[in-house]
């Protein structure tokens, strides 16, 4: 690619395409695309309860049970479930098993009479040789090599896709985030273009608390910054990869991005979306901006400056197609509801993954008869283990809760948390009816821990409930270790924060009773490093159910404080999901 970029030193620069005031009237975060179905709210009163605990007694509960607990994770992580992928046979055997979990602990259909939810999955492949990444500028045309330099795919469902000569604008973090000051779109028309995009927020960067200092925002998210650029009429969205700020290395990217690409099914068949949607090396970004007469490293740094002007790349166009081969399959989300005996239609809700990656090629696993089933022991036959155990200690409770508590065990989390993105969007109960909700996905399978990491410590005031029952348990709660990484916004939960609703990601920490730091790093870092989606992540019959059950206990009870009372908790004032969450219990 140098060559033909080289070219263009000196002929070219950067010329400015839009304002540098920082937007405050838009909203911060809107959904993907348009739902299958219009999302549900219903009337409530104007004003809702401030969030206060209120000190109301909790019942006597039966204890987590460990047998259980050991039950159904090795079922569900037994080769008879050959690894529960969302459309497979393995995968209907675990939504028929789960549906007599449920029928067997006593919850009643949570889907309006049925216990599934079905969820429409689109498969799009595309064909390499049919399908190309290029830039011109001056006359001449360099297609970058797939895997190399750039990964693309599509979310809109057609099996052509094309657009020729867009040009190419540099929009910085291309964020909107109002409730921070910051619209790198502002006075900028980038219908039809190509936008570059670098990878993070501003705070990864930045001294002091800009956004959320070293620790991600969801405006940090690939995701998002995709989702902006459809709100903002591009064709195409191209991302920055950097490895430190992405916190994975372009072989991550590479992987995840080289094969077949899954969606749920969508009413407009992803026709809000931009065209082409991608990755390039920081390597490409540094030859691209050079041919326009600058450099990578002065393009990032003016977009952290308080002026930013979104700038166009003069004379270099983009260019892309793509070839899908198009597969139509279903899966569903699995629902159980115990309903409140005075608020039955105000909801708590827990939700955990039953999915994982199914079977692998002999020759990925090994080959020569190598175990070829990726059981998802700890991914997460563990967090639906405790789902379950967490209903059943409710179901078995002397006094019933006074809201109604959803347990959601959703599909295709491993796809790109599809199912509950699905829910989300389609959600049979009404989003301003859930009061809170807990999410659960590969819990370790230790003792019990002197500490609780919460996953984007200072988001909600559920924290503040969690922290009150952790206390009960002796526990201290700690930040995750890498908030750069954004693991919030990697599971479940994230399907529902990002429409308002508060949610929480929990899991025990590394400072065992037994064992101390040492033995818990240890434990983490061989499943990391040996198992994780991997065929060894199997049930091991070693492994303590103390520690999980100890864990689901404060989950039940962090539910409990909600469903037993009357408290909405909200997220922090100047979180990016405060504002949704506020206009949905405003009723707008």
């Amino acid at each position: 690619m140098k060559q033909m970029l080289m070219m263009g030193i000196g002929a070219l620069a950067l010329a400015a395409c839009g304002g540098n005031d920082k937007a405050e009237d838009t909203a911060a975060v809107e959904t993907e695309t348009p739902a299958a179905e219009e999302t549900v709210l219903v009337d409530i009163p104007a004003k809702t309860p401030d969030y206060e605990l209120t000190g109301t007694p909790l019942p006597e509960f039966p204890p987590i049970s460990e047998d259980s607990l050991r039950g159904w994770i090795s079922t569900l992580a037994s080769d008879e479930f050959e690894g529960r992928a969302p459309a497979s046979k393995g995968g209907r055997m675990t939504r028929e098993y789960l549906i007599d979990q449920m029928q067997g602990l006593g919850l009643e259909p949570g889907n309006k009479g049925s216990y599934e939810q079905a969820v429409g999955l689109v498969e799009m492949t595309a064909i390499p040789d049919q399908s190309s990444f290029s830039f011109a500028l001056g006359g001449e045309t360099e297609t970058l090599d797939f895997g190399d330099e750039v990964v693309f795919w599509s979310k809109q469902v057609q099996e052509d896709i094309s657009f020729e000569g867009s040009d190419v604008v540099f929009v910085g973090f291309g964020v909107n985030a109002p409730e921070y000051g910051w619209n790198d779109y502002e006075g900028l028309d980038v219908t039809g273009k190509t936008v570059i995009i670098l990878v993070n927020d501003p705070g990864f960067y930045l001294e002091g608390e800009e956004f959320n200092g070293k620790a991600m925002t969801y405006y940090g998210r690939w995701t998002y910054k995709y989702e902006e650029a459809a709100r903002q009429g591009a064709a195409a969205a191209i991302v920055v990869h950097e490895t430190a700020p992405a916190a994975y290395g372009w072989g991550v990217v590479e992987g995840s991005w080289s094969g077949p690409q899954l969606d749920i099914e969508r009413s407009d068949n992803g026709a809000s979306r931009v065209k082409l949607e991608g990755w390039i090396t920081h390597e490409v970004a540094e030859e691209l901006f050079e041919a326009a007469g600058t450099t990578y490293a002065d393009a990032k740094q003016s977009a952290l400056s308080g002026n930013f002007t979104p700038t166009a790349l003069e004379g270099i166009t983009a260019s892309g197609k793509i070839k899908n081969v198009i597969n139509r399959n279903e899966s569903a989300n699995i629902a159980g509801v115990l309903p409140g005996t005075e608020n039955p239609d105000e909801y708590i809700i827990y939700t955990a993954h039953w999915d994982h990656l199914g079977k692998t090629f002999a020759a990925i696993g090994g080959g020569g008869g190598a175990d070829t089933i990726n059981n998802g022991a700890v991914d997460n036959a563990t967090g639906t283990a405790g789902l379950l155990a967490i209903a059943e200690s409710f179901v078995n409770a002397e006094v019933q809760p006074e809201r109604s508590i959803l347990f959601l065990a959703v599909t295709a989390e491993e796809s790109g948390l599809l199912g509950s993105a699905y829910f989300g969007e389609n959600p049979f109960v009404p989003l301003n009816k859930i009061v809170g909700g807990i999410n659960m996905d590969a819990v370790m399978p230790t003792g019990p821990a002197n500490d609780l990491i919460v996953v984007g410590l200072g988001k909600s005031e559920l924290e503040d409930v969690l922290s009150s029952v952790a206390e009960g348990y002796g526990k201290v709660l700690v930040p995750d270790q890498n908030p750069s990484a954004g693991y919030f916004y990697r599971s479940d939960h994230f399907s529902l924060s990002k429409k308002g609703v508060p949610m929480l990601y929990a899991d025990k920490g590394q400072d065992l009773v037994d064992g101390g730091v040492e033995a818990g790093k240890a434990f983490d870092e061989e499943y990391t490093e040996v198992r994780y989606h991997k065929p060894a992540d199997e049930y091991d019959e070693s492994w303590r159910m103390d520690g999980l059950a100890e864990t689901f206990s404060i989950m039940r009870d962090v539910g409990a404080e909600l469903a037993y009372g009357e408290a909405w908790p909200n997220w922090y004032e100047g979180d990016e999901f405060k504002a949704l969450r506020d206009e949905m219990m405003a009723g707008e």
